[in-house]
Formats: C-alpha cells, structure tokens, sequence
C-alpha cells in the first residue's frame, strides 16, 4: 500500500447471495458510477467515499466462489485481483472480503485463496442476524485471529458496522500470513515451481499461489498469464513435471479443496458455537419445500405474477393521471406564449406529445422494478431458477439460464450480459439468443397504451382481477413460452448439446429492506427514462417533420381552421411512407399510420409510443378538456371508412404480440455482437423474431376476428 497517496483502491469480492451488493451502496451511498471493464463489456460498479479525509475507491467485483475462474464474469473479477495489467486495472491496495456469517464453511474458501496473493485484506462479516436466528454464535475476535485480518460485523442493509468498516479499510496494512498446508507431495512440488520461477514478477507469498493454480488446473486461464507465459521453458518443464508425479499420486486436482476444507473446518469447529434447533430455520426449511415444489411452487409462482400485473394496473392509475395532467398543462401553457406555426407545433406536437406519451408510464415501470426488487431481495428469485429448472431442461437448458432471461423482463442488455455466469458455449448463446423475447421494461408502456385503449375494462374471477390484468400477464407469459420453443428448436438443431446438470446455492430468505429496494427502483427507472429519453427525443423531432413536411401556406390555414391534421398528415412524407407499406400490414389489421408507428420504432421499443403521441395528437389543440393519447387511439377510424374503428380488440392483442416478439432493440443487437465477436447472431436473432413476430401478429388477428365474430 503506498502511504503517501491518499486514494486507496479498494475490491469487494465476495460469493454470490452474500449481500455484497447491500454492503457496497452501504459504503459509497449515492457515490457510484457504473461502466464496462477495460475491453469487456461486464459492468462495473465503482464508488467513493472518505474516511478521516482519506479517499477510498471501491469496486465492486463480480460474485464468485473461487479464484479458479469457470465463466467470463468470473475470469475479470479474478484478472483485477491477480493480474491487473491484463484488466488494465490498477493493482488492488486492499481486499474486502464479504462473508454471509451463517455460512462460513463455503465463504471462507474464497477468503483463504485472497489471503495468499499478498495483499491487505479485511473481512466484513455479513448477515449476523440470519446467523443469530439460527442460535449460531460467532467468535469474531478468534476468527480474526485464525484469518491474520481484521474483521468487522456488518450489515449492509441496515448499514450497520460501516464506519467501523471503513476505519478497518483505511487502516488495513497488515498483510495477511494464512497459508493453507498441503500434503508432502504437493508442498514439495509448490516448493519446486517456485524456486523455478524466473523473474520476481511478482512477491514471493503471491508466486506461491500462483502456483498452486497452476499445479491443480487443466484449465487456461489468468494463471497463464501471470505464470507459463511469462516464464522460461526450464520453469515451464519443471511445471509439467510437476504436474506428472502428483496425477500419478493421485491428488492434483482434488489437493486445493481437500486441503482447504480441512483447514477451513478447523477453523470453524473453534469460533463457531452452535445452539438449540432454531425452529425459525423448520420454518425456512418448509417455506423452501412450499416454493420449488413442482405443483405448489408454479402456483405460488403464477399467483406472484398475477399480483405483480394487477398492482401495475391498480396503483399505477393516480401517478398516471397526474403526469397527464402537468403535460396537458404544459402543451396548453406553451400554446398559449408561442404564436401558430412552425416552432409550437414542433414543441407541442412533437416534443411534449412524444416525451409526454412514454413518460406518463413511468409509474407502471417503477412498480415493475419494485416488485422485482422484493422478490429477489427475499431470495425467492433463485428458488423460481431451481423451479423453471424442470422446464428447462426439457429443452436442453439449465436453471442457470432462468436468471438471465429473469434480468431481460427489465432489459435484455444486462440479461445477455448476465448469461456470462453460463460455462458451456452453446448454452450461453442459446441464452443469449432467446433472452431479447422476454417483455423488457420498453414494451411495458405499448401493452399498457393498447390495453387500455382496446381491451374492455371487465372483471373476472369474481372480480378479484381485471381482464385487463390478465390480458398484461399473457403478453408476458407468450415471451416465456415462446422462448421455451426456440430454446427447443435451437439446442435441436444449430447449438447441439447435453442439457447442463443445474447447481445453484439457494440464499437464506430475509426480509427486504423497501430503502435499498425503493432506490434500487427509482436508480434502474432513472436510467430507463436517461437511457431512452436521447433517443426518442431524437425519434420524435424526426417523426414530427416527417409529418409536418412538405407544407403550404393554405393547407396550414385550412388544417387552423377545420382543427384537423388529416389532409397534412397523408400528404406528408411520413404519411407517403405509410401508405406505401400499408399493403404489408393490411393483413394483421393495421392501417397506414400504425404501420408508422411500428417502423419508426426499429431502433427501440419505446419509441412506438412517443410516435403515436406525435401522430395521433399533430394538429390539434390542446387544452384542458384534451383527450389523452389513449382516447385518440380509441377515436381512430379507417380512412376508407370512417365508421369502423382502427383499434378493436384483435387489432390491439396483434399489435401487442408484434411487439412481444419483435427484435426491435439496436442497442440489444449491438451488445449480443460484442458478446458473440460476430454479426452472424444479432442478423440471425433479428431476422427470425421479425418473422415470429409477423407471422404470430397475423395468428392473433385472424383467430380473435373469428372469435369474436362467432
């Protein structure tokens, strides 16, 4: 650690589901920033805070159980702590390590392997409270004692043992002499790697390590790095020797677990001491049977999923109002300081009707995103892994490839990115290929818009739930399904594989905290309304002068006069455009100006909203008494008939499935290259659920017109 700079950089490592996460916005608060790595496209949280004027930098590194890496996610967080000029990172001044105190045995492994690099580290012992309603009693000045490292209790959620965490972080300069002692073969030949080692690359406690690695894997990775490739063909020689006699002993690749699982229980069985039969914990054990059992798990399942769509409805129905509301004000206010003409037709037709339509369901993504929160705060998001298992398998997946496709409801971008944790290639890109069909939080505000303007507002089931609702839940549920099949098809065909045997650690339930969800939510709707916001910004300034353009004076004094936008909009180039391609829509119920719509919004989802804020409000005058976008669609009427409504239940349900199927996303596209270092698969992802989505929209259309004709 260099004393003389007043920045010290910082790694929180730790195993999933350990509250690592918890612990690191306890740290740093509001101070974070997230980017990619160096040359990678994994994410990374980095964040700042002091501690008697000394500046901590810390970054928040990718769960993982050991630091021999078995994913690519994996891979960069073992690349920053052991070789940082690969990460093109800097070199680590302390190690945080985060450990779930009610399980110790499987978190000290991971701990052990940090304790050996050299480098300052300090243990923040985590969830003590589960630990205590376990009647599990922690000696933590003897664990500190066994671990040559401070430890500090802490509890990230409650932000409990911060400061006392940051003074150990501040303070840390002891390095940590813990080595674990393996057997005489193994230690004789560590001894021989090391003395072969050329250069001092790196300390010789370090170096040790290294080896060790390198002695009890096949597989390549940073240790290469750091090890083979940068030494002389006499250590590499001496290497494989090694490597020889201990396979012919029996225990190379066994010798790193066997050896620290030994000391590791050591360890425990002396500062842990445990009580009476917690019956807190029968109660886990029951709950835990209740939610992965087949029948009784997909029923708690479907009945959370059908909660989580009628509160999007129900609550989200005042906020939705209010937002109407200001923007009606807004467009009423701006017309009234703004002269007729080019510029506030620009403003209010382009600007405030297009923002306004996608920023009024803002409220229905924040309860998304708080649900989504609680569910996986309380550790029930793995047990809904463990329970779509059964499904997955079925198709040649794991559970494992259920928690991507669970981040793609919010987005598909850190979904993709999330199938990293996936070992085998063909698995992880079947994944990726199918994680774009999950309802993403960008198509959320189409479903809402056209159900509310196409779907009656019946009660069902006793009136416990709206038709609306449900309507909501099966668009949701199509992705699933949908995504199950060409899973199916894919590991049939092209991504040939045996289905992938399915290990995840189920994390102990708790209680979530509504703070650190609460901002969880309002952090991920921020960034969907950022994220979004430049680009329809931008979509809605060229959807309005497509539709303003081409304009005379005496058509601009007929449209003033008669308050309509009908003539200007079908001679318009964005009108020319729809009527150009209204052949091609014709057969799924759409007319011209949906068409529009649907085709402005390829580059991403969201923009179809703002587009039919633009379309359907260009030309008229907004006040008060203005109906809202919803009331628009519902007044529609064909051009050639003007008694016959443009959005009808099937046209509504068609439009919806185009969408929950379509590949409209670039910046998704964009990322499944960079994940993929190839073209071939975002074509191939965006080809194929264009046609799905056609050919299903059509399905909808044809079969619900029948239906309801009968």
């Amino acid at each position: 650690m260099n004393e003389n700079d007043k920045s010290l950089r910082v790694a929180l490592l730790g195993n999933p589901n350990t509250g690592k996460s918890s612990l690191f916005n306890a740290l740093v608060g509001g101070q974070q920033q997230v980017g990619n790595y160096p040359g990678a496209t994994i994410e990374k949280f980095v964040g700042r805070c002091t501690h008697e004027g000394r500046e901590l930098a810390i970054i928040d590194l990718p769960g993982l159980y050991s630091l021999n890496p078995a994913s690519p996610d994996e891979q960069i967080a073992v690349d920053v702590l052991l070789t940082p000029n690969v990460a093109d990172m800097q070199v680590m001044d302390v190690v945080v390590c985060v450990l779930d105190a009610s399980n110790l045995v499987r978190n000290l492994y991971l701990t052990t392997q940090v304790l050996e690099l050299g480098i300052p580290a300090v243990v923040a012992l985590n969830m003590m409270d589960i630990a205590t309603q376990a009647k599990t009693a922690i000696d933590v000045e003897q664990l500190s004692a066994a671990l040559g490292v401070p430890v500090v209790v802490t509890h990230g959620s409650r932000k409990q043992g911060i400061v006392e965490l940051r003074s150990a972080i501040a303070s840390a300069a002891v390095v940590a002499t813990t080595t674990v002692t393996f057997s005489e073969s193994v230690e004789a030949a560590i001894a021989s790697a090391t003395t072969a080692t050329a250069a001092p690359a790196v300390a010789c406690q370090r170096r040790r390590f290294l080896n060790e690695l390198a002695l009890s894997t096949d597989v390549e990775s940073c240790v290469d790095e750091q090890v083979e490739s940068k030494q002389t063909s006499e250590f590499n020689a001496a290497l494989d020797l090694c490597k020889q006699q201990l396979d012919a002993a029996g225990d190379r690749i066994s010798m790193e677990p066997i050896a620290r699982y030994a000391w590791i229980n050591q360890v425990v069985s002396s500062v842990v001491e445990r009580g009476d039969t917690d019956h807190s914990l029968v109660r886990r054990r029951w709950l835990d049977r209740v939610l992965i059992h087949p029948f009784s798990g997909s029923l708690v399942f479907l009945a959370m999923l059908t909660l989580l769509f009628q509160a999007v409805f129900s609550w989200s129905g005042p906020a939705m109002d209010l937002i109407g509301t200001l923007f009606q004000w807004l467009g009423s206010g701006v017309e009234s300081l703004i002269a007729e003409g080019i510029l506030r037709s620009l403003i209010v037709d382009g600007l405030i009707a297009g923002i306004g339509g996608v920023v009024i369901f803002l409220p229905q993504i924040l309860i998304l995103f708080f649900f989504i929160g609680l569910m996986e705060d309380f550790g029930y998001m793995a047990r809904a892994a463990y329970l779509m298992d059964n499904i997955m398998s079925k198709v040649g997946l794991s559970g494992k490839s259920f928690i991507p496709l669970l981040s793609s409801f919010a987005c598909a971008i850190p979904g993709i990115m999330a199938a990293r944790s996936i070992k085998n290639r063909n698995d992880r890109l079947a994944t990726m290929l199918i994680a774009p069909l999950m309802s993403c939080s960008a198509r959320l505000p189409v479903y809402i818009l056209l159900t509310a303007a196409c779907i009656p507002e019946r009660r069902v089931l006793g009136g416990w739930i709206s038709q609306q609702a449900l309507v909501l839940l099966s668009m949701y549920s199509l992705g699933i399904v949908v995504a199950i099949c060409v899973a199916w098809i894919l590991k049939k065909t092209i991504l040939k594989g045996e289905t992938p045997v399915f290990v995840m650690e189920l994390p102990s339930f708790k209680m979530p905290s509504v703070s650190i969800v609460s901002r969880k939510m309002f952090q991920q709707g921020m960034d969907f309304v950022k994220q979004a916001g430049t680009l329809i910004l931008a979509c809605t300034v060229l959807i309005w002068a497509l539709a303003y353009f081409p304009r005379s004076e005496g058509t601009m004094e007929q449209l003033s006069a008669t308050q309509t936008s009908g003539i200007q909009l079908r001679n318009s180039y964005l009108g020319r455009a729809g009527q150009a391609i209204e052949p091609v829509v014709r057969p799924l119920g759409w007319d011209w100006k949906i068409g529009i719509a649907v085709l402005a919004s390829f580059p991403a989802r969201e923009v179809v909203v703002g587009t039919m804020g633009v379309i359907y409000n260009l030309g008229d005058q907004e006040d008060e008494a203005s109906v809202g976008l919803r009331d628009h669609l519902r007044n529609a009427r064909w051009d050639d008939d003007p008694t016959k409504p443009v959005f009808t239940v099937p046209v509504g349900l068609s439009i919806m499935v185009f969408f929950a199927l379509c590949a409209q996303c670039v910046s998704t596209l964009a990322v499944l290259k960079k994940e993929t270092q190839s073209w071939r698969w975002p074509l191939f992802t965006f080809v194929y659920m264009t046609v799905l989505a056609y050919v299903a929209a059509w399905v909808t259309f044809v079969v619900a017109s029948s239906s309801l004709t009968v």
